[in-house]
């Protein structure tokens, strides 16, 4: 749990926290700027694993650090209890008033000077000493039980399955109701066929009548008849 801020440097910050057992901690992290530097976070973390194997191993922690860079290696450095070399590296210290802290290992990741001689020309400046807000970790979220999970998974398939069975319900009622509206269609009656005359033209068509035997007539003087064998129906003899 952090305090309070004790000190602002280049590189980062250092800040008064208090650790899980109850003591106090100095705490030191990088600027935003130098955790986005690889060369500059590098150093920043061998500095604190330098500080740890030399206090673990002793004499032999002092013999090994001889051949390595010598912005790795610190003198005086504090015991390091816990430290982080991620994407936003910070290491805790004991806090003791008066004596250093977590500030010594913010002291290699500014690179300045030469190593024989006097400086000549311009300072080196790293470009990232602008940007002086705190590099701090990425929030992770906690994930949930699995139980948890279980029940939300089987909360919703239930849900879906009583949806289906409504909309499965509202669409049969529809159906039915629509069929029971309905008229039926009526049954046409049997067909009977009646026979009809064939049809009587307007006009009558002219019909024979028998002919009449014409009246015997009277003959005069001067005009010969038939004679009464002829009426007799007997003809004369030759």
């Amino acid at each position: 749990m952090v305090r309070a801020r004790l000190q602002t440097a280049p590189a980062g910050f250092v800040y008064l926290g208090q650790a899980p057992d109850g003591r106090a901690v100095s705490l030191a992290v990088l600027t935003r700027g130098a955790a986005l530097d690889a060369a500059a976070r590098d150093r920043f973390v061998t500095a604190v694993k330098e500080a740890g194997e030399s206090r673990s191993s002793g004499m032999r922690g002092w013999l090994g650090r001889a051949g390595r860079p010598r912005a790795a290696v610190l003198e005086g450095a504090p015991e390091v209890l816990d430290m982080d070399g991620g994407r936003a590296p910070w290491v805790a210290v004991p806090y003791v008033p008066g004596r250093p802290g977590a500030e010594r290992f913010l002291e290699p990741v500014m690179v300045g000077g030469t190593l024989i001689g006097e400086a000549h020309g311009p300072d080196f400046v790293p470009y990232w000493l602008t940007d002086r807000a705190p590099a701090l970790p990425r929030l992770t979220r906690r994930r949930r039980p699995l139980t948890e999970t279980r029940k939300r998974v089987l909360t919703a398939a239930l849900a879906l399955v009583l949806l289906l069975l409504l909309v499965t319900a509202i669409l049969l009622l529809l159906v039915l109701g629509r069929q029971d509206s309905e008229p039926q269609p009526r049954q046409l009656p049997p067909t009977v066929f009646v026979p009809t005359p064939p049809p009587t033209p307007e006009t009558p068509e002219p019909q024979p009548s028998p002919s009449q035997s014409p009246e015997p007539s009277r003959t005069g003087p001067g005009t010969p008849g038939e004679s009464p064998g002829d009426e007799s129906g007997e003809e004369p003899e030759l």
